[in-house]
């Protein structure tokens, strides 16, 4: 089905790209929570994520790689700090270091096994070529509608 392109024609809410994109997050987000249960959140999970791949973050870097503002990635780490599964020191300019704790650890050791299953059923209703297409285009997507350092603001 193609999408109408001119003004004169309204595109039908359930083909309208901003519709489509809130449904499939959350079918996302539904899915994350029968998964994981409702302790932990899809962008606390990125979080974690990206602190054990690169332990000691700042958080001005943190928030850049899981694509937050500061403020948010700041009330995150409170929130995750306060349940014990990240420690934040402070840093030089004000800045702080996130680093997992063993408890923290212990909640993504936890979680991961049940991580590629989830997103297997998520992707289920495709066909094996479409969900590499489908992967494809939605990194596409992301990348292409990321500012980077160089774009300047619109």
């Amino acid at each position: 089905m193609t999408t109408p392109t001119t003004s004169d024609t309204p595109i039908p809410l359930q083909a309208e790209p901003g519709h489509l994109i809130r449904r499939a997050h959350q079918l996302a987000v539904g899915t994350f929570a029968k998964t994981h249960g409702k302790q932990i959140t899809p962008v606390q999970y990125a979080v974690l994520r990206a602190l054990q791949d690169t332990p000691g973050m700042d958080q001005v870097t943190l928030a850049d790689r899981v694509a937050l503002d500061t403020s948010t990635t700041a009330d995150i780490a409170t929130r995750l700090d306060a349940k014990g599964w990240i420690v934040r020191e402070l840093l030089p300019r004000r800045q702080r270091a996130l680093r997992l704790t063993p408890e923290g650890e212990a909640v993504l050791a936890d979680m991961l096994p049940r991580v590629a299953p989830m997103y297997a059923q998520l992707l289920d209703a495709l066909e094996p070529a479409e969900r590499e297409e489908f992967l494809r285009l939605l990194r596409k997507f992301v990348h292409l509608n990321t500012p980077t350092a160089d774009t300047p603001p619109a």
